[in-house]
């Protein structure tokens, strides 16, 4: 008698119905693990599984040593820093991940806090609910986005795709500092490559984070970045938390370095409303918060589903899978994997 295929997809709050229906459909013994599952419980589910899918559980050494089935790992989603992608390789164990399924989206949803910052849009609504009508005093004194200066940190996909919104649509001047594209690439992308970050954010009335979460770029973002800001200037962060140092953050936001930020990620979730080290951002009217969701919308979880379960086919079948993010740390792999003809891999 064969042995049953075995899959743990952690994060379950997560829903993806269409993953989990199609890997049934396989015959697999489907594992559905909650946000916060403990390393132990983790290390013990995946102890035999063949396949594991993530979205931000970390997985470290001791559950990828342990697993002896395993054949691979999917991101079901683009950043891969909760992954020990070293432990993995030794291993010869190949991870995906997911990267060009929100790239629009993600973009949008930063373009919409960028707008609800300039306009004022949620304190104005909250006060609408709680008085009935508001008249145009000061308090509620907006600014145009039209010929502001953006600056990009980060010239990724989503990046580009925020160019072209702020730049082509609203006639913003757009700024990037990304060291990983060059001056040509932003060119073409609509954006002005800036070498210094202080530089480029000393000119800035709008800061959008775009970059992935690195040793390098953790804290990238700190209280000489946020003091170089414009105190009229806005930060904007949909990509991690870490990237920026929110404990700085919190000090600028209150002592009013900067006039806002709109945020839709942290560096510990989930939030709540006291006991988090961000908490006090609650109160604030110039500060928007999302539960980290600005990649979710319909359309982008129907590629992201879709895409996911190819990844999961090629991996079960025992075919090389495709890996598509330029991320260094995918490319660097060398067992179980194939890339895209027209971008070659990374020297290890």
């Amino acid at each position: 008698m064969s042995r049953r295929l075995r899959i743990v997809r952690t994060d379950e709050e997560l829903e993806c119905p269409i993953i989990d229906a199609e890997l049934r459909a396989l015959g697999a013994d489907l594992v559905l693990l909650p946000d916060g599952v403990d390393e132990d419980r983790l290390a013990a589910e995946v102890a035999d599984a063949d396949l594991l899918l993530m979205c931000y559980t970390p997985i470290t050494a001791r559950v990828i040593d342990g697993a002896d089935k395993l054949k691979g790992i999917v991101k079901y989603g683009v950043g891969i820093d909760a992954i020990d992608i070293v432990a993995a390789r030794a291993r010869r164990i190949p991870v995906v991940n997911i990267p060009e399924y929100a790239e629009e989206t993600v973009a949008e949803g930063a373009f919409s806090l960028m707008i609800a910052l300039a306009k004022k849009l949620v304190p104005m609504d909250r006060a609408m609910c709680e008085g009935g009508w508001l008249w145009p005093t000061s308090a509620w004194l907006g600014t145009d986005l039209a010929e502001k200066t953006v600056g990009l940190v980060g010239v990724g996909r989503i990046g580009k795709s925020m160019a072209r919104m702020a730049g082509a649509g609203f006639r913003a001047r757009m700024l990037g500092y990304d060291p990983n594209v060059g001056a040509e690439e932003m060119s073409a992308a609509g954006v002005e490559k800036v070498d210094d970050l202080c530089s480029m954010l000393s000119q800035c009335d709008f800061v959008t984070v775009h970059c992935v979460l690195t040793p390098q770029s953790a804290n990238l973002i700190g209280k000489r970045e946020l003091r170089a800001m414009k105190p009229s200037g806005f930060l904007i962060n949909v990509s991690r938390g870490a990237i920026v140092d929110e404990a700085a953050m919190l000090t600028a936001l209150k002592e009013e370095w900067i006039a806002g930020a709109g945020l839709d990620v942290y560096s510990q979730e989930p939030l709540n409303l006291k006991d988090h080290p961000l908490s006090e951002l609650f109160a604030m009217p110039n500060v928007i918060m999302l539960p980290h969701l600005t990649f979710y919308t319909h359309e982008a979880m129907a590629r992201l589903e879709g895409e996911t379960l190819e990844r999961c086919r090629e991996l079960l079948a025992g075919e090389p899978v495709l890996v598509k993010s330029d991320d260094p740390r995918l490319r660097a792999q060398e067992h179980g994997v194939v890339f895209p003809a027209s971008v070659p891999p990374s020297p290890t």
